[in-house]
């Protein structure tokens, strides 16, 4: 199964960006590793790193993901919810806009590790 790592300061909050994506709670923690499962065929492990983050070697990473309308709809709903910020450009991840250049729809948010979430829906 692939797997693609980030990193984040606690493993708990590390799995809150996938989680909150697609409404997955995370399959646990494994030492210093939060494994979130996507798929059947994708699982994202999050690695713990100290306070400092990027001191310390390690640097955020952009993540995407394709998604139907409907699902958008409620990842915007729960970035709202819990007061996420968010926009339309990976440069202004809290314009609050979901204009995307590149598809009907899309939006980013990042974590407080620098790794940058970005949604995408075609309509």
């Amino acid at each position: 199964m692939p797997t693609c790592s980030a990193s984040c300061r606690t493993t708990r909050r590390a799995a809150v960006g996938p989680a909150l994506l697609e409404q997955l709670p995370p399959d646990g923690s494994g030492g210093h590793f939060a494994p979130v499962r996507v798929n059947d065929q994708l699982t994202l492990d999050f690695m713990t790193v100290g306070a400092t983050g990027a001191a310390e070697g390690t640097e955020g990473h952009h993540l995407a993901f394709d998604v139907d309308p409907e699902t958008f709809d409620a990842i915007l709903g729960r970035l709202h919810t819990l007061g996420v910020p968010y926009g339309n450009d990976p440069s202004a991840p809290d314009n609050g806009r979901v204009d995307h250049p590149l598809c009907a729809r899309g939006l980013y948010f990042a974590d407080e590790t620098g790794n940058l979430y970005e949604v995408m829906s075609p309509r």
